[in-house]
């Protein structure tokens, strides 16, 4: 596999600083090499949380050069999870990645309200996936976080997800509410939201892409399908953003691509006041690596956008 796609990111991203990255127990071979492998290529510089003494027994066993890598001390996960989300607080890391413990445990340190790293924004993921018969990049959300989303919370999906493709140098975003049909029926509920959001996008409450729905996976990602359909808009049949209706339908879809379609899936976790890299023991070296890719394009977009702001 050629994997154009995610080496065009990666590409874009080893042209910037690397991001400082709390690393949280980075304490098993997957999470420890793709820190270190990530910041050979110069996307992160890891700041590694967790138990000193079995990181640096586990960087010997695997012959990995960790002498020049910040080590924060932690006793256990937990402890890990929220030393390293205090180190974002405290401006020290721009962004956050998964270790050797489970998501859950990472992102309730992440949603905590007095001491996380919450905004304003509803917190989401977002899959990339690299499907090699597909044109571009695809932006799948949200199949990781939100299991049943509300109208409310799918505006701040959405919104994460548009924020992502700009960060990613989509040069135009368009993005697909899905369901099961592209007709509006007020028997099925995704259909009834997909129609609200594409109006909420025509009003300015949905900014900085294109949005058409309800489509039907067929039409939104196949021209051939929407001419059949008799669907004319700059989205349908060449999508780069899919909106899926909940977790269950989400995660059928982006495993669906990898194992049917041997899709490659990076992912990261919007909304929060840094990224989060959510990386998964199945993940390819490749997809790893995407993921920290991404996460340094929205660190760097973050930074843009402040600097913006001051000027103005």
């Amino acid at each position: 596999m050629s994997h154009d796609k995610y080496r065009r990111l990666i590409d874009a991203a080893k042209a910037l600083q690397p991001v400082p990255t709390a690393v949280a127990h980075p304490c098993d071979e997957t999470s420890l090499s793709g820190a270190v492998d990530a910041a050979k290529l110069g996307l992160i510089r890891p700041i590694l949380v967790g138990p000193k003494a079995r990181i640096d027994a586990l960087a010997k066993s695997l012959k990995l050069d960790i002498a020049g890598f910040e080590l924060v001390d932690a006793p256990h996960s937990h402890a890990a999870a929220a030393k390293a989300v205090e180190l974002v607080r405290a401006g020290k890391a721009e962004a956050l990645m998964k270790g050797a413990l489970h998501t859950d445990e990472l992102m309730a340190e992440v949603v905590k309200r007095d001491t996380g790293l919450r905004t304003a924004r509803r917190i989401s993921h977002c899959f990339v996936m690299d499907v090699p018969s597909y044109q571009s990049a695809l932006i799948i959300s949200d199949a990781a976080v939100n299991i049943a989303p509300t109208l409310e919370d799918k505006v701040d999906i959405v919104q994460n997800a548009i924020d992502l493709a700009h960060a990613m140098r989509f040069p135009e975003v368009r993005v697909a509410i899905l369901s099961a049909m592209e007709t509006v029926n007020p028997k099925v509920a995704s259909t009834v939201e997909a129609a609200a959001l594409c109006k909420m996008a025509d009003r300015g409450q949905i900014t900085g892409g294109i949005l058409d729905g309800p489509l039907a996976l067929d039409n939104a990602i196949d021209l051939e399908a929407a001419g059949i359909k008799k669907i004319v808009s700059p989205v349908a049949g060449r999508a780069n953003v899919l909106i899926v209706p909940d977790l269950e339908a989400g995660n059928m879809l982006a495993k669906s691509l990898s194992f049917l379609a041997r899709a490659d899936c990076a992912g990261v976790v919007l909304g929060a006041k840094v990224p989060v890299i959510l990386t998964s023991r199945a993940d390819s070296v490749m997809a790893r690596l995407a993921s920290c890719a991404v996460a340094a394009l929205v660190a760097q977009a973050r930074r843009d956008n402040a600097a913006k702001a001051i000027a103005a």
